[in-house]
């Protein structure tokens, strides 16, 4: 426990000190973290190991806690006005992409149909965590932010009850889970729910005379409820994933000065699970995690990375003609895969299916490429679409002092 805390500490440390180069370099906190990680784990120093079920959970963690905060970006006027790209995105280009992915894990790897399959599900969804880099730059025009938020808030908790369907039928019993379809469906539509009424509640009773909050103690208030909705999916087994996202747009829909208040506390928490999740993550990488992925291995998640989402992505939003080219080129290129399939691999490789050590091995070697990727790419694709205007023209910045050229 003290090597783990020491590792944090130093790695929380680094990530603030070099905060200021990261936003204006590939650099990133994400790296920051794996790279100490890497560093105190099997590979390297040997001094902090973890097991599987730890890295589920402290995934599962930072995973709800950016669904939360990303959810509050997103209040039902934003979504009712902006939710053509994200439908299309979901109900296009992530079925697309998992076909992708699954026909890639088949042949490039030889995976049985069956576990190709798998992999497909658990791959599919993007990251919220490191979406959220895009998401937060105000320089990124607010349709792309809007579209990442809304895509990648959604698909993890839609692609859970595929992931459990599908590691079922290919011979696994995930733990705590169930695989029956309709079960599956219904805690989609509990979580979905619960998303909806906790908040109202809270809501309501905030409207009660002689109940109100300090100043002081207001960012607690959604802290609470998302706390609260934890526990009450927990013990009900709905889908928090999908629960969580709701949940934050029904506050900030309810309440924007409630929102607002929590949005510094909720990003600095968020930055908190995701740095102990990263650590885990990379600690938890050894040898023969990368033995069980191999050559083949890193050849499709490279092809993952550059294919597998941008193009199915791409073909989504043809029909979609408010995004310009550029915006449709980031959205399709910044599809990072990471905690979502990181707990959906752990899942799947507690369950006992056949090839379950195999598919955790793809989705380990594809997740750490994805970050290394995409985390050094944030800055570069935000200053790339700042340069744009709404039409896709350049934006003719003013002459400087020592401009001559007129």
């Amino acid at each position: 426990m003290t090597a783990v805390a020491l590792a944090f500490g130093v790695a929380l440390l680094l990530a603030v000190l070099t905060s200021a180069l990261a936003d204006r370099s590939p650099l990133s906190s994400s790296l920051v973290f794996l790279a100490v990680g890497v560093f105190v784990g099997p590979l390297v120093l040997k001094v902090v190991s973890t097991d599987a079920l730890t890295v589920e959970r402290a995934a599962e963690l930072a995973l709800y806690s950016i669904l939360f905060t990303d959810g509050q970006h997103a209040p039902w006027r934003v979504i009712r006005r902006a939710w053509q790209a994200p439908a299309l995105a979901l109900g296009i280009g992530m079925p697309l992409t998992f076909v992708a992915v699954a026909l890639l894990a088949h042949g490039v790897v030889g995976l049985s149909w069956p576990a190709a399959l798998v992999v497909g599900a658990v791959l599919a969804p993007t990251d919220p965590v490191f979406a959220s880099a895009l998401v937060g730059r105000d320089e990124v025009p607010h349709r792309v932010r809007s579209l990442l938020n809304v895509e990648s808030g959604l698909n993890d908790g839609l692609a859970l009850p595929a992931v459990l369907l599908l590691a079922g039928l290919a011979g696994g019993s995930p733990e705590d889970w169930s695989t029956h379809p309709g079960v599956l469906l219904l805690e989609l539509a509990v979580g979905v729910a619960l998303g909806v009424a906790l908040p109202l509640v809270v809501g309501a009773v905030l409207r009660v005379p002689g109940v109100e909050a300090v100043e002081r103690l207001r960012p607690l208030g959604p802290v609470a409820v998302a706390i609260l909705l934890f526990g009450v999916c927990s013990l009900v087994h709905a889908n928090q994933f999908i629960a969580a996202f709701v949940a934050g747009s029904v506050v900030a829909s309810l309440s924007p000065q409630a929102s607002e208040s929590f949005r510094h506390t909720g990003e600095l928490l968020s930055e908190l699970t995701k740095g102990v999740a990263l650590l885990a993550f990379a600690t938890l990488l050894d040898g023969h995690v990368f033995g069980l992925a191999g050559v083949g291995g890193l050849v499709f998640a490279v092809l993952v990375i550059v294919l597998a989402r941008p193009i199915p992505v791409l073909i989504s939003l043809l029909p979609h003609r408010r995004l310009t080219r550029r915006e449709r080129a980031a959205v399709a290129w910044f599809g990072p895969k990471g905690f979502a399939s990181v707990a959906y691999a752990v899942i799947v490789l507690s369950s006992g299916m056949d090839d379950a050590e195999a598919v955790f091995g793809l989705v380990a070697v594809t997740v750490l490429l994805s970050v290394l990727a995409h985390s050094s790419s944030d800055v570069a694709i935000a200053r790339w679409l700042a340069q744009y205007d709404d039409a896709g023209e350049p934006i003719e910045r003013p002459a400087g002092p020592l401009d001559t050229t007129a």
